[in-house]
């Protein structure tokens, strides 16, 4: 395998998009780069037969290091990767990677997610595997057995929301940002966490997304007219992504948050999205559901073992409010490099 960098310009989007990854698609890229300073890098993979694919990532300088990250924690982006041509071996990609990666490209530390690598495909190359908790939903059956699969309160806890005269609008207002980042504020105040999101990365997100029809917002509002809950949802052909969600904790008894997801549910799945990724945090809201945790895999290799050390203890971080704050610290270290 030869892999050769391309400029954005010359990348074939028209195949990359034709895939279900909405975080290796051009505005997802350009949100990075202008949001966080993020140098995109993107690899053709080339063989004796043509073209094999493509990789994709960003690098970030941190801390004097030079990160690939496809993607990086604190991003707020789920998996990247490659993107692998029919008949192509995404194994021969991970094998051959490392060392093009630390050579050609100089980087200090690289980690990849990569939504179709399984254990097998890495039992030959020297990378550190750790699988993610994670959640997704299946959005392929009826709508009748997805409600069903969902537990008894939180199909009680949508019947509220709706007797209760809860509305779901979907909305592209420019103040959605504003609100949505107050209501963030508010969930992780209670929790003595710093907010994942900040406001200039909704902002960012609405503006390199909503214009591709991969971004859907969703607000709840009560009978006055209030909104008491927002959620965020990216889409790409047949994966959905759970990005984000906040509410007002006054208006909880009203159960927002079950009818919103239900409804994205039922929205995306009338796109043709057979997937839903929830993510990694809020196990129990995940739960109730119907989610299921998909063998979801980080790789992740440095360039020499003190380096390798570092990134390890960081990774090893089990207390959630400790591994937040490191990943807010890496985000905005991200945005100042």
């Amino acid at each position: 395998m030869k892999f050769e960098p391309i400029q954005l310009e010359d990348v074939d989007w028209s195949l990359i998009n034709r895939g279900d990854n909405v975080f290796q698609t051009l505005p997802w890229l350009e949100h990075l780069r202008q949001s966080r300073n993020l140098e995109p890098v993107i690899l053709s993979i080339q063989s004796d037969e043509g073209l094999q694919g493509y990789f994709v990532g960003m690098m970030a300088h941190l801390f004097g290091f030079r990160i690939l990250g496809s993607p990086f924690r604190g991003w707020n982006t789920y998996f990247m990767g490659f993107h692998v041509c029919p008949g192509a071996s995404r194994k021969r990609f991970l094998q051959d990677f490392p060392s093009y990666a630390f050579a050609e490209l100089k980087c200090d530390y690289l980690e990849i997610i990569d939504l179709q690598i399984a254990p097998d495909d890495v039992n030959q190359v020297d990378y550190h595997l750790e699988q993610l908790p994670w959640f997704a939903v299946d959005l392929s059956p009826a709508e009748d057995d997805i409600f069903a699969s969902f537990t008894g309160p939180c199909r009680t806890a949508i019947r509220k929301a709706l007797k209760s005269g809860v509305t779901i609008e979907e909305t592209a207002c420019c103040s959605f940002a504003e609100e949505y980042e107050a209501q963030s504020q508010e969930v992780f105040a209670r929790k003595r966490l710093k907010p994942v999101y900040q406001l200039e990365d909704v902002q960012s997100v609405i503006e390199h997304l909503h214009p591709t029809g991969d971004l859907m917002l969703l607000q709840a509002k009560n009978p006055e007219g209030q909104c008491i809950a927002t959620q965020i949802f990216l889409s790409h052909n047949q994966v959905g992504i759970y990005w984000g969600g906040a509410s007002r904790y006054e208006f909880q008894h009203l159960r927002p948050n079950d009818l919103l997801m239900w409804t994205a549910m039922r929205r995306l799945k009338a796109q043709g999205v057979q997937q839903l990724h929830l993510g990694a945090t809020a196990e129990e809201f995940k739960k109730k559901f119907g989610a299921f945790p998909p063998p979801i895999y980080r790789l992740r290799k440095a360039r020499n073992a003190p380096l390798d050390a570092l990134f390890s203890l960081c990774s090893s971080v089990r207390n959630e409010t400790l591994k937040n704050r490191l990943l807010f610290a890496l985000s905005s270290w991200s945005k100042k490099s």
